[in-house]
């Protein structure tokens, strides 16, 4: 039950609990029960369970442990509904002697979460032990001259209890002769004593005999009783005195022997034997006070004889006697009160109790490790201790209950850093000097599973030789794990993914322990140049944790593919190129072309020709180019060559060791007139070689469109950007269209004339387009026979440009080929149709003034012009391609061009054809002689265009 009054037994019993429940409340904050002294086995004592808000299901999963210090197995609990009860015979006197407070500590510890608790159980002292007295007889000799009032101590009668259970009354069986002075006060100061009421008679009475009575206040009295037995002497007149009747003296604990206590001094009035005076202690004294002091029987000194420990008992209490030597000797009595002062001599006493190692690094801030109790004997600031730890680590003490610490954790744990922890527990009093006590404690930290393998570098390359043989060791991958233990074994494995239809493990293999990677197969750099995996390593910790290493093995070619010929030669079988080669043909010209590619890299495929010497050791009127496979001439040919030639031509690229292949080239040497035919076949294989050639590299041919692509698309933007630049005075800009007319030259008109200029940013802008219709009538005031009129008067019309003057012949001839086309469409203005036809301009540099660039006649190449449209106009030529009209700037005249089947013999397609070569011949020569008046028609075309 808990702690509470049984019964208001007074003013002092209601003030000893108050002040207990005081203390309790502010000492600690744990459960208080009481419990009376020899009690019966089973009695209840209190629902610990229920107090201490536990479960009582909770009870043995948590492992409940009750441990009350060494005092045995005074107190058990039920671990079936949680109380606690008396388990063997509990005797306060036994465990705390006359002390005024007894109680047992318990701890109570559950684990999961691990937790303790203090528990108290006050022992209540019931009144079982009767007073004592030191015999149970006691002799007083008292002379009979003795005058009355005189007062004889006696020794008081012993109770082992506490309490109103310890409160002696006293009562003397009847007399005449004597009462009994019972002390109401401080019965240290006046001690139980007979008192004289009667004069004794020798004579009459030698011996008296009473019954001394002590009779405590519990409940039921006990009583103890003495016999006195007084012997009547015959009179010696004066009895010794002292000089007080009580002495008061402080000993310090731990004093040596012979150390004065007090010096006592009584005087007797008589003279002679009957004053001289011998000191001693009552017969009667205790055992303990003989043993620890001893008294001068002449002078009186009481000096120490035994150890004196604070600790074993705090005061002693001497009665000393002094007896003359008279006959029938007199004696008087003194009371000596000795008070032992504490000395620091107790250091304190650390007990590690319970250890919960070792402990887990992640284990929570305030887990419990161990549980420390210090124990100081001395009182006071002697008895004050302090406990503190090692400085710099993880952990704190917490007071849990009077001199009970927990040794918690108080701030992260980590095993990498720190596996083990010396904490050094100091308890220091408060004494001086002050005494202190060290215990060590080891605290082993625990591996958790918190960090994961990791690689020394998150990518490796690794270089393997294609070819190699299965299982062959390619690279050794390791990781570290900093943990211990099962947390530290590292396994590894493939982070299995496809390659290609494939799948990764097909290719290599790790080891899950050494982590070597194996490639399980031979690599081949053809089908595979880079081989991209990931290999994971994981612990062996719960849960697992793990980290990825990237590995690229790059396959390093090796010379294994032999060079292979383009077709016309098969890799299946020999085969031939026949070729039909004219006898006119000069040196350096190229006949056949051996073309070959090899599947390796690098200088594995590069590929060298050379020719086979001929047999007989004859010299060959023929070479192959050393990296172009191309046969050409090395010499004109003669009648004297053979009419067959048969070539071997020998392949090889630059690997160790090298690979070769061999074409044949059949060469049939013919004369001039069968030189088309043979040209033709020739073209058609060259034909077919190039086509087999596009096929194979047609990845470069897309990357070269790429760039190119990339490359107009940068000049497009740029020259948009340059045009949309503010227009400067006299820069790019539309010009007011002007009608320019005049009368018909030869056979040529003028009509309305639409003049446009492209801006290029590097000079002044240019006429591109100029079309004339002959259906429009004449300006009016026009000079028509007065070219120079038509320059000099603004808004009148122009003559041609020079560069169309052509003779009669050169017009007959342009009129059979070149057909003049109305040019209507052509309109001035903003909103009008575009351009239907394109321009044509010379893509050779720019040609003096007065001549046609290149010259307009027959033989000139169309490959020599460039076509354009108009601006905005979708339709644009593509290489190699030529409009079905045309328009030359500068001309009235729209151009057709005629084009002949490709089959035909002879292929005039990209010919232009505007006269006779003889017409082209005559302008020539006519140039000297007209040169003064070239360059003034010049400077007229350049202020021409100027105004324009």
């Amino acid at each position: 039950m808990l702690c509470a009054s049984q019964g208001n037994q007074g003013n002092r019993n209601l003030l000893l609990l108050f002040v207990t429940l005081a203390a309790w409340e502010t000492g600690s904050a744990q459960v208080r029960y009481s419990v009376m002294e020899e009690a019966k086995h089973g009695t209840f004592v209190g629902h610990i369970a229920q107090d201490l808000r536990l479960e009582l299901q909770e009870l043995v999963p948590r492992l409940f442990q009750l441990d009350s210090k060494g005092l045995g197995e005074l107190l058990e609990v039920n671990l079936q509904n949680g109380i606690l009860f008396v388990n063997s015979r509990i005797d306060r006197e036994e465990l705390c002697g006359r002390s005024a407070e007894c109680s047992i500590h318990l701890e109570v510890i559950v684990d999961r979460p691990l937790q303790v608790f203090h528990v108290e159980v006050e022992v209540k002292d019931i009144n079982d032990n009767p007073p004592v007295f030191q015999g149970t007889q006691k002799n007083l000799f008292i002379a009979e001259s003795r005058p009355l009032d005189s007062r004889f101590p006696l020794e008081g009668a012993s109770d082992a209890d506490i309490g109103e259970n310890a409160l002696l009354t006293y009562r003397l069986s009847s007399t005449e002769y004597f009462s009994l002075e019972v002390p109401t006060t401080d019965q240290q100061v006046k001690p139980l004593s007979l008192v004289l009421r009667k004069p004794l008679d020798r004579e009459e009475s030698p011996e008296l005999h009473l019954v001394l009575t002590a009779t405590d206040r519990g409940k039921p009295e006990l009583t103890g009783t003495v016999q006195l037995l007084i012997n009547v002497l015959d009179a010696n007149d004066n009895a010794p005195v002292f000089d007080r009747t009580l002495y008061a003296v402080k000993l310090a604990e731990n004093v040596p022997n012979g150390t004065l206590v007090i010096k006592l001094n009584a005087s007797d009035l008589d003279e002679g034997l009957n004053a001289d005076i011998i000191y001693s202690f009552p017969s009667d004294a205790s055992p303990d006070i003989n043993f620890k002091f001893y008294i001068d029987p002449v002078s009186g000194e009481i000096t120490v004889a035994g150890h004196i420990d604070f600790e074993e008992r705090k005061t002693y209490k001497i009665r000393v006697e002094a007896t003359d030597k008279g006959y029938l000797s007199l004696t008087g009595h003194c009371t000596v009160l000795v008070e032992v002062l504490d000395a620091n001599d107790n250091a304190p006493k650390l007990t590690i109790k319970t250890l919960w190692l070792p402990v887990k690094e992640d284990a929570q801030l305030g887990t419990i490790i161990a549980l420390i109790s210090v124990i100081d004997g001395d009182e006071g600031e002697n008895g004050q201790v302090t406990c503190s730890l090692t400085p710099h680590v993880p952990f704190k003490l917490v007071s849990t209950f009077k001199n009970y610490y927990s040794l918690v954790l108080d701030s992260a744990l980590d095993r990498e850093s720190v596996a083990n922890y010396e904490v050094v527990v100091t308890a220091r009093d408060g004494g001086s000097p002050s005494l202190s006590a060290t215990a060590s404690v080891s605290v082993e930290v625990a591996d958790v599973n918190d960090n994961a393998p990791a690689f020394a570098q998150p990518e490796y390359t690794v270089f393997v030789k294609e070819n190699n043989p299965p299982g062959c060791h390619i690279f050794t991958v390791s990781a570290r794990d900093a943990d211990a233990q099962e947390n530290a074994l590292v396994s590894y494995s493939l982070v299995e993914r496809r390659v290609g239809e494939r799948a990764l493990s097909s290719y290599v293999s790790v080891h899950a322990e050494s982590g070597k990677v194996y490639a399980l197969q031979p690599l081949d750099h053809e089908e595979l140049e880079l081989l991209q995996f990931q290999v994971s390593a994981r612990d062996a910790g719960v849960p697992p944790l793990g980290s990825n290493v990237t590995l690229q093995v790059f396959v390093l070619d090796e010379n294994d593919n032999a060079p292979a010929l383009l077709p016309p030669w098969s890799g299946g079988g020999p085969s031939a190129l026949s070729q039909v080669v004219s006898r006119s043909v000069d040196a350096g010209h190229v006949v056949a072309k051996v073309r070959a590619v090899d599947a390796d890299s690098g200088y594995n495929a590069w590929l060298s020709y050379e020719l086979q010497p001929a047999a007989g050791g004859a010299r060959s009127p023929f070479r192959v180019g050393l990296y172009t496979g191309e046969i050409s001439t090395t010499r004109s040919l003669d009648e004297a060559d053979a009419p067959r030639q048969r070539l071997l031509v020998l392949v090889k690229d630059h690997g160790e060791p090298a690979l070769t292949a061999t074409a044949t080239v059949l060469l049939s040497l013919e004369d001039s007139g069968q030189a088309p035919k043979a040209s033709s076949r020739a073209l058609s294989g060259a034909s077919g070689a190039e086509t087999a050639l596009v096929d194979v590299n047609v990845y470069l041919i897309i990357a070269i469109c790429a760039v190119s692509s990339l490359f107009v698309l940068t000049l497009l933007l740029y020259t948009a950007l340059r045009c949309s630049a503010p227009p400067s005075e006299g820069a790019c800009g539309p010009l007011k269209p002007r009608l320019v007319c005049s009368s018909a030259v030869g056979s040529w008109s003028f009509s309305q004339e639409r003049r446009q200029r492209v801006c290029s940013g590097e000079g002044p802008p240019k006429n591109d387009l100029m079309a004339f219709s002959p259906s429009l009538p004449p300006c009016p005031g026009s000079v028509a026979n007065d070219p120079q009129a038509s320059l000099d008067s603004p808004g009148k019309p122009r003559q041609p440009n020079p560069d169309w003057r052509y003779s009669a012949s050169l017009r007959a001839g342009m009129h059979s080929s070149v057909h003049l086309e109305e040019a209507g469409i052509l309109r001035a203005g903003p909103g009008g149709p575009e351009q239907q036809w394109p321009t044509v301009s010379s893509a050779t540099p720019e040609p003096e003034a007065g001549e046609v660039s290149p010259p307009v006649g027959a033989g000139v190449n169309s490959n020599s012009w460039t076509f354009k449209y108009g601006p905005g106009n979708p339709k644009q030529p593509g290489p190699g391609e030529l409009p079905d009209k045309f328009i030359i700037p500068g001309s009235p005249a729209i151009i057709s061009i005629r084009q002949e089947p490709t089959n035909s013999q002879i292929d005039k397609s990209d010919f232009i054809t505007f006269g006779k070569k003889e017409e082209t011949k005559k302008k020539k020569k006519k140039k000297k002689g007209n040169k003064t008046q070239e360059k003034k028609e010049k400077g007229n075309s350049t202020t021409d265009n100027s105004d324009q």
